[in-house]
């Protein structure tokens, strides 16, 4: 969790010039798993949480943008040869299992349960992890009880204390099988981001589905707030954000009135990222909007262009891949 301005300040030299940046996707705010992401995050192409079945804005290796909806297929495959569906980063219930990386912090900050400390297996690919990849981990140890430390060189599966009667037989040494599939794949993303609704889609507003009898977080879709959105077309990239909930500037936008406005500037594909406090226009060394907290909240994750110095004679380009002049990239 830090501010807009903060993950600017910490994007690598390697990475580029940061010329503009907006808030990014929808995050727990609160407890101990504050700042994971909801839904799918790649980072340098570095998965860092699941899918969740919803949209996700994605970077194609050596292409352009795309929004699809994500369905994970995450799963562990067991030495006895069945397989489990696994969370990603995130917390974990007592009837689930979730892997956990370094990415995630010091620790598994469970409580309860089973946890395997899962090491390289000889000759597999490992981390960083990447998504649409499958990997093989030795069981280094079996721990029980939860919160288990996390080094930059294993992986902790941890097991709820309802269901972890059923892998009591792993034992140290056994191998497993990591699957970080996705349908569609997205093996050759290098940033991509959980939003949703999506608001366009080949140039026609799409149709908002919530109501004002739903829970909050549908009903709020037809409320005024403060918003942020991604579009673009062939030519140009918008990045839009729309002060809120301040009486003397500004009420705010329904998701309806986002949708109608990335039309009307052009723009054929847009989707809608987090809103509220954490709406924020990052550009030319400064915050442009006014946040409606009063100040930058902080935040999860954040989409930032960066400016690349062109690609010289004697570095190698992809077979068909344009040496670019700037990309979108996800801190």
């Amino acid at each position: 969790m830090s501010t807009l301005s903060q993950q600017v300040a910490a994007v690598s030299p390697a990475t580029g010039k940061p010329i503009a940046a907006i808030n990014g996707g929808f995050y727990r705010r609160d407890k101990i798993y504050a700042g994971a992401a909801r839904g799918l995050q790649v980072t340098e192409g570095e998965v860092l949480s699941a899918p969740n079945g919803g949209p996700c804005l994605w970077m194609h290796v050596g292409g352009g943008p795309h929004i699809t909806n994500i369905v994970s297929q995450f799963q562990i495959t067991w030495p006895d040869g069945k397989t489990t569906q696994c969370g990603l980063n995130e917390e974990r219930l007592d009837d689930a299992v979730v892997l956990f990386t370094p990415a995630i912090g010091v620790s598994t900050h469970t409580a309860g349960g089973l946890e395997l400390v899962l090491e390289r297996q000889e000759g597999s690919k490992w981390l960083p992890l990447r998504i649409g990849r499958n990997l093989a981990a030795k069981v280094g140890a079996v721990h029980d009880g939860g919160n288990t430390p996390l080094t930059p060189d294993i992986m902790v599966l941890s097991l709820g204390p309802k269901i972890m009667t059923q892998f009591r037989s792993v034992k140290p040494g056994d191998v497993l099988r990591i699957s970080s599939g996705s349908s569609p794949s997205l093996s050759v993303a290098r940033n991509a981001l959980a939003g949703g609704p999506i608001l366009v889609h080949q140039g026609k507003q799409q149709k908002i589905r919530a109501s004002l009898e739903d829970a909050y977080e549908s009903s709020s879709m037809l409320e005024r707030h403060p918003r942020t959105a991604i579009g673009w077309n062939k030519d140009w990239y918008f990045l839009v954000v729309v002060d809120g909930r301040q009486r003397d500037l500004s009420d705010g936008m329904t998701l309806e009135e986002l949708a109608k406005f990335l039309v009307k500037l052009g723009c054929e594909e847009g989707l809608n990222l987090d809103g509220g406090g954490s709406s924020t226009l990052w550009f030319g060394g400064s915050v442009r909007n006014t946040p409606c907290d009063g100040y930058e909240r902080p935040i999860a994750n954040s989409l930032v262009v960066v400016q690349k110095e062109p690609r010289t004679s004697t570095q190698r380009t992809a077979p068909n891949e344009a040496a670019p002049k700037g990309k979108t990239s996800q801190q």
